[in-house]
């Protein structure tokens, strides 16, 4: 019986399971051996150490803090697993639940229009009953120009809807199927030709007029102050036209709804977070899905049949209890081959979310995922709570009380009344005040409520977004990640302490690897800066070449580079590729996390508000072009230059006067390790080493200035390092 049968297959990678674990357990061995290498130093009588205490304890300190990061992220690798869906086997269409699709945008100067309408088409577009359908695009940059390609939008995919499904066209987003051949069924014959060569046309007014709409009023779209202080607005796109010749069924449309919550300058909004909180109250007014799926502006739709895939897990009997969010891994289309600023973030979505899926489940990407909605309710659902309660969760709206119901059916369409006063109350900016909205973490604690999640990465990828293409891009992201990751680190939701009650050993560890990872910055600061001046001043802080240690610290290196080679690799990458992914995460520890961390600390004490800078969209050429040959652009602040090219320059110095110190003073067994980790560091920067000295072209070129800058502060640190060293 079909009815009987699993809609999905689990699948335990039990080599790579066996691997991973012998590996954790041979490598904890071996830093076991290096924690009783450093502590047994502190034994030795002072009056003969050859080395200061305090450069002994940093770096001990150091190499503690990534050995327990390290050791947190060994969770990922316990159980890996892979999963397989039978969608054949769901149910008939008019048995399917019901989804809403939730896209947020901010800014039309960063996110492009254009490109936000393809995504909002492309969802719309999905392989789905349209009744069951509804879009709600969240604009938190109120602008009218947002406003207006939504309508565009809606009368482009009265065209396009009928198209794709008549051919069955598989990439469903129009500026990714015209702009490359696509080989979908019904190419070649003279009508598709012909039907395709109108819906380019249409598609091509469509974009005209995103464009003169544009044009027309400039300063309309580039106000800051209106971006940020703005009432609501939430409309329900109609079809206005009196096209009768138009042969669509206009019944077969999914419901399309623009919604701009209330901004004020008087008021937190919370970003991202804020404006999806709004979406679900205003969405369960108008359609009250019991499914969500979500999405960033840039990440179109890339397979149509992503919600039945999706839905082969929420509606599978052996899972579907416990089952919150279907996480699909991101992935971008303008990827090139080596990937030289690790936009894809390999390590996350293709090597630790199966490790997760192994546990209780991938955490929420923020993007490309299917959320049943009654997880984002709490505990406030059962039938006996008290109205009052109730108030103080959702807020004073009746309406959305009633919604909370699953028997509830939407009217606020056929009703006016509710669509424009409640749902112009649910997206005012005091609407949570005095509620428990924004104080729970919705988004976030699910896996601590008892619900459970499910990563699948399919062969096609599901969602195709903009990957980041200049190093300024890059670094701006990974400041904001990496000061939102340790706020939650360190606040009450701290996951060494808030998880273990709440979820498995194992769960709790890989939330605090991600939350406690911007902490790299601490030790890599260290080993760009400690042994290197204790180099110059024939301090050694490493065993000799010929102690046992030297072979412990040496298998070590080698262990924790070719484990993760071989895992990255296994992706199908280069090795090119790898090096580049260990390049980034070098600069970005230093340079992200530490001002990441540096944003958190001065928000603690006041000294700042919370920012949200959305990370451009809009492709610049010779940025791409720089790109796509593998060369990085420093185009970007000397705030992020200056620390980088200051420890190359240290480590220069290091390096050259390391090689004086062991051919002319004969101290090669002594400082070898240290000699190496100059060249090192000097090896993966070499991109920084030739914007300094070979590259002229104006976006590769590190300004002379930044270098000059860079010079004074490393011979200030290794003139005061150096006294210090003396003193001690």
């Amino acid at each position: 019986m079909e009815d009987s049968l699993p809609l999905h297959a689990l699948h335990v990678q039990k080599l790579s399971m066996f691997i991973n674990r012998a590996h954790s357990l041979i490598h904890s061995i071996a830093l076991a051996f290096i924690i009783y290498y450093r502590v047994s130093f502190l034994f030795i009588d002072p009056k003969t150490r050859a080395t200061p205490l305090l450069p002994w304890l940093l770096v001990f300190a150091s190499e503690l803090l990534l050995s327990f990061i390290w050791l947190l992220g060994q969770a990922y690798r316990w159980r890996p697993v892979t999963r397989t869906v039978f969608p054949e086997r769901l149910p008939d269409d008019d048995k399917l639940p019901a989804i809403d699709v939730f896209i947020c945008t901010t800014d039309p100067n960063k996110e492009p229009t254009v490109g936000v309408m393809n995504t909002v088409m492309s969802a719309m577009a999905l392989d789905y009953p349209t009744e069951k359908l509804h879009v709600y695009l969240s604009d938190d940059g109120g602008s009218p120009l947002t406003l207006h390609g939504m309508r565009e939008a809606w009368r482009f995919a009265r065209w396009w809807l009928p198209f794709c499904r008549r051919y069955e066209i598989t990439t469903r987003c129009p500026e990714a199927y015209f702009s490359a051949l696509q080989a979908d069924c019904g190419f070649g014959s003279s009508e598709f030709m012909t039907e395709r060569r109108k819906i380019k046309e249409r598609y091509d007014m469509l974009k005209e007029s995103i464009a003169k709409e544009s044009g027309r009023d400039p300063t309309r779209y580039n106000s800051r102050n209106t971006a940020r202080d703005h009432p609501s607005v939430i409309e329900v796109i109609h079809d206005e036209s009196n096209d009768t010749v138009l042969q669509v069924d206009r019944d077969k449309m999914p419901l399309l709804v623009y919604v701009s919550r209330e901004k004020r300058l008087s008021h937190r909004h919370h970003f991202k977070a804020g404006a999806l909180n709004v979406l679900q109250r205003v969405s369960g007014l108008i359609s009250n899905s019991p499914y969500i799926l979500a999405l960033d502006c840039d990440m179109y739709c890339n397979d149509p049949t992503s919600a039945r895939q999706a839905m082969c897990f929420h509606l599978d009997s052996n899972i579907s209890h416990s089952l919150s969010f279907v996480q699909f891994p991101q992935r971008f289309q303008n990827i090139s081959k080596t990937d030289i600023y690790d936009s894809q973030l390999r390590s996350q979505f293709s090597l630790q979310w199966h490790g997760l899926d192994g546990l209780e489940g991938p955490f929420l990407a923020g993007t490309g995922f299917y959320i049943k909605r009654v997880s984002l309710r709490g505990s406030t659902m059962q039938e006996d709570t008290d109205l009052k309660e109730l108030k103080q969760s959702f807020g004073s709206s009746n309406e959305l009380i009633k919604s909370l119901r699953q028997n509830f059916k939407p009217n606020a369409i056929n009703d006016q009344h509710i669509l424009r006063q409640e749902t112009q109350l649910l997206a005012s900016c005091t609407y949570e005040n005095d509620t428990k909205w924004g104080k729970e973490a919705r988004f976030v604690s699910l896996h601590c409520k008892g619900w459970s999640s499910v990563n699948f990465d399919p062969p096609r990828p599901q969602f195709l977004g903009s990957g980041t293409t200049n190093l300024n891009d890059v670094l701006v992201q990974g400041m904001r990640w990496s000061s939102g990751l340790i706020e939650f680190g360190f606040s009450k939701f701290c996951p060494l302490i808030y998880g273990p009650p709440r979820v498995s050993l194992l769960q709790s560890m890989c939330y605090a690897e991600v939350a406690l990872f911007p902490l790299y910055f601490l030790p890599l600061w260290c080993f760009a800066t400690i042994p290197q001046l204790c180099l110059l001043n024939g301090v050694p802080l490493y065993p000799e070449v010929s102690s046992s240690f030297f072979v412990i610290y040496v298998f070590i290196f080698l262990s924790a580079l070719s484990k993760h080679l071989l895992e990255v690799l296994s992706t199908g990458v280069s090795f090119q590729t790898w090096m580049n992914g260990q390049r980034l995460w070098m600069i970005k520890s230093i340079i992200c996390h530490l001002y990441g961390s540096l944003d958190v600390i001065m928000k603690k004490f006041g000294m700042r508000e919370a920012s949200f800078l959305p990370t451009n969209k809009v492709a610049d050429d010779e940025q791409v072009k720089l790109y796509q040959m593998g060369k990085f652009d420093f185009q970007t602040s000397n705030k992020f230059l200056v620390p980088m090219v200051s420890l190359i320059i240290l480590n220069m110095a290091a390096f050259f006067g390391g090689l004086i110190r062991i051919f002319f003073l004969g101290d090669w067994d002594k400082m070898f390790v240290q000699a190496f980790m100059s060249f090192y560091i000097l090896v993966m920067s070499f991109p920084i080493i030739e914007g300094m000295t070979i590259r002229k072209d104006k976006a590769g070129r590190i300004r002379p200035s930044v270098t000059g800058s860079s010079i004074m502060f490393s011979t200030i640190f290794l003139v005061l390092g150096s006294i210090v060293l003396v003193i001690k």
